[in-house]
């Protein structure tokens, strides 16, 4: 396929594993399939969602100059320049919109499991791209449905898949239909005593989930707190009514998503909280060590498509460390996990403060 050796990359600063991968079957299907047409059109590339730097690296590879990139997660962004090397200079970071988005000929996309997210994001490419534009969006075929091929053919007027390979297949959409999306209105809804934008390719479409409700359901419960953390914010619900908790604290909504952060912003303003600062973060690694009072977390349990802890352990240890002595992380999680132990080895003293089939809260202190 290239010269260059795909199998070198790494996922670092994301959790490694021997059972988690950097470059997969996906990456090198859209690579293949969309050789000829980076080859073609060079100057014309826009690389959408690269997990750790395959499909960038390797579209260089295949001769395209001037890579546009798209990466919804800063660990993503950070995985790809530490790939990168000398080539970083080869591609640039763009944001998601017209401006990022316009003119691109060829666009390499690692398909989103959010319906939701593929529609906003090929509405997107349909009205900024060129008639010319062709999309090559790959995916496991156990995470695809025929759904997909729907949302891709409202934007795309011819719509081909691939032969599987390795449990892999691509989309192709062609003959864009330019579909324009001016006057879109944002989804703002309302939870409770906060209204929340709900936002594409946001954990559980930007809903509030059923572990952040156990979290919610013990807020009275919660110490006093000057600073505040939302480990994982999402849309920034429970960031917000953190700040409708401690209105003269320094709340603080972090995620690794760029779709997240910005709903968590729209949320606090929605909600006229000014008490809220918004940070997009790998786990928080801005905040300065043993500055805070209390965190509040609802860590996931699987890393892309697989089932695996390690997110979780890098969540808590930063949590351990962002606290001051004293300070406490409250932990929602599945009951099925037993994360106690490693809470208590990791941050300290551990009790459960509710429990039910599905889900634990936790407190656990952070020791001197």
């Amino acid at each position: 396929m290239t010269d260059l050796d795909l199998s070198a990359l790494r996922r670092w600063p994301d959790v490694e594993s021997p059972e988690l991968v950097a470059v997969d079957a996906t990456d090198r299907l859209i690579l293949d399939t969309a050789a000829e047409a980076i080859a073609a059109h060079p100057d014309g590339v826009l690389v959408i969602d690269d997990n750790y730097g395959a499909l960038t690296l390797g579209a260089i590879a295949l001769g395209a100059r001037g890579v546009r990139v798209h990466q919804d997660s800063i660990v993503a962004e950070r995985a790809l320049a530490a790939n990168a090397g000398e080539r970083a200079r080869e591609y640039r970071t763009v944001a998601l919109d017209d401006e990022g988005f316009a003119g691109a000929r060829v666009v390499l996309w690692q398909l989103p499991r959010s319906l939701d997210r593929l529609d906003d994001v090929a509405h997107l490419i349909s009205d900024a791209g060129g008639p010319e534009t062709t999309v090559y969006a790959g995916g496991r075929i156990k995470h695809m449905t025929p759904r997909m091929n729907e949302v891709l053919g409202r934007y795309f007027d011819r719509v081909d898949v691939t032969h599987a390979r390795q449990k892999s297949r691509v989309l192709v959409g062609s003959e864009n239909a330019m579909v324009s999306c001016r006057g879109m209105l944002p989804d703002v809804r309302d939870e409770g005593a906060v209204r929340y934008l709900a936002a594409p390719g946001v954990f559980n479409g930007g809903r509030l989930d059923i572990g952040t409700r156990a979290l919610l359901a013990v807020l009275d419960e919660l110490p006093d707190a000057r600073t505040v953390v939302d480990l994982g914010c999402g849309s920034g619900i429970l960031a917000a009514r953190l700040a409708q908790r401690y209105p003269d604290a320094d709340v603080i909504a972090t995620d690794v998503s760029a779709a997240a952060v910005a709903a968590a912003a729209r949320t606090a303003e929605l909600n006229g909280l000014p008490n809220v600062r918004v940070l997009r973060d790998d786990a928080g690694q801005g905040i300065p060590d043993s500055s805070v009072d209390l965190v509040l977390l609802n860590p996931p349990f699987h890393d892309g498509g697989a089932v695996h802890t390690g997110i979780a352990s890098k969540l808590f240890a930063s949590a351990a460390r962002m606290l001051r002595p004293g300070g406490e992380l409250w932990t929602v999680y599945n009951s099925a996990l037993a994360y106690r132990g490693e809470l208590q080895r990791v941050v300290g003293p551990t009790r459960q403060v509710s429990r039910t089939p599905k889900f634990t809260v936790t407190s656990s202190t952070r020791q001197p």
